[in-house]
């Protein structure tokens, strides 16, 4: 198998290819690094954010669209699948780099932080690697600039021309699909927490809502972390039983069963004073190999309904 970093710079190349009909804009910074813009100046889209999760997952999933309904109503709904969890999910997917330069903050995910491995996930798995190209998508409300991108290249090792940055805003067409597709990244980070080996997670597929795209980033966040408490549905195959499996869910239903913007604001957006089994999936079924099948949680139509104005 290549580098993660390496089969997501092929699907990088591949959205460059295809910029105008995926409504993205690609822009070369002093260094060459180049920054694509999948929905912060652009509005984003659907076939742009399945695209996006692709890159973030280093290709190693499969994503695609269908429809369902939420409260009655017909809505884009995401679903991701792959036989990688660990690399795809946990290695490449997973929002673990809070970048900040200068006044610049984002959320960095994608195999970029592979080469720098420097969370506990990366140590768990034995992963880490070193590759010529770096591939880092950024959840944010402005574009990345030249001094971005030369700490992302110093922190990787990668010269800057082999720098890619992928960024799209939490509000936008872009940033409710990723978001949708990350049920099965966020059962998976579940149980690695809980202290079961993220190894031993066969296969992961996950489906959740797109939200409705929030006229701000603080209701963008609140409705897709709704989208993924509330309404995403996973299922996991594994090869080993564990007697934590019931905590994976998220506890939004439980604890708070109403939309999380108005939990989020009570907190002041401090995300710390939350509990972590917060941000979880609603639904989840676990497979062992050769034991037995466990079906927790639940999903929450009304509440999702509500948090998205249905």
């Amino acid at each position: 198998m290549d580098s993660l970093n390496r089969m997501a710079t092929e699907l990088v190349d591949e959205a460059i290819d295809f910029a105008d009909e995926l409504t993205i804009d690609v822009h070369a910074l002093e260094g060459d690094a180049a920054v694509l813009d999948f929905g912060v100046e652009v509005p984003g889209a659907v076939e742009a954010g399945m695209l996006l999760a692709e890159i973030q997952t280093a290709g190693l999933a499969t994503v695609q669209s269908t429809m369902d309904t939420v409260g009655g109503a017909p809505l884009n709904h995401v679903e991701l699948s792959t036989d990688h969890p660990a690399l795809a999910l946990l290695c490449s997917q997973k929002g673990g780099w809070e970048l900040a330069v200068g006044g610049f903050e984002a959320l960095g995910s994608g195999p970029a932080r592979a080469l720098v491995a420097e969370e506990e996930a990366f140590q768990r798995i034995g992963y880490r690697e070193d590759a010529d190209f770096a591939v880092l998508a950024l959840e944010t409300d402005e574009l990345p600039d030249e001094d971005v991108a030369s700490q992302v290249a110093e922190r990787t090792g990668v010269p800057e021309t082999g720098v890619f940055l992928p960024s799209f805003a939490t509000a936008s067409v872009t940033g409710s699909v990723v978001a949708a597709a990350r049920a099965a990244e966020l059962a998976v980070f579940r149980l690695a927490e809980l202290g079961f080996d993220p190894v031993s997670v066969l296969s992961a597929s996950g489906r959740a809502p797109v939200a409705p795209v929030a006229s701000n980033e603080a209701t963008a966040m609140a409705r897709t972390t709704d989208a993924l408490a509330y309404g995403s549905e996973v299922h996991l195959t594994v090869d080993e039983s564990f007697d934590r499996f019931d905590e994976v869910p998220s506890v939004a239903a439980r604890e708070y069963g109403e939309p999380l913007e108005g939990v989020f604001e009570d907190v002041d957006w401090d995300f710390a004073e939350l509990p972590v089994e917060l941000f979880g999936p609603a639904a989840v079924t676990i497979d062992v190999v050769g034991g037995d099948t466990h079906v927790v949680g639940e999903t929450s139509e009304n509440v999702l309904a509500e948090s998205f104005g249905l």
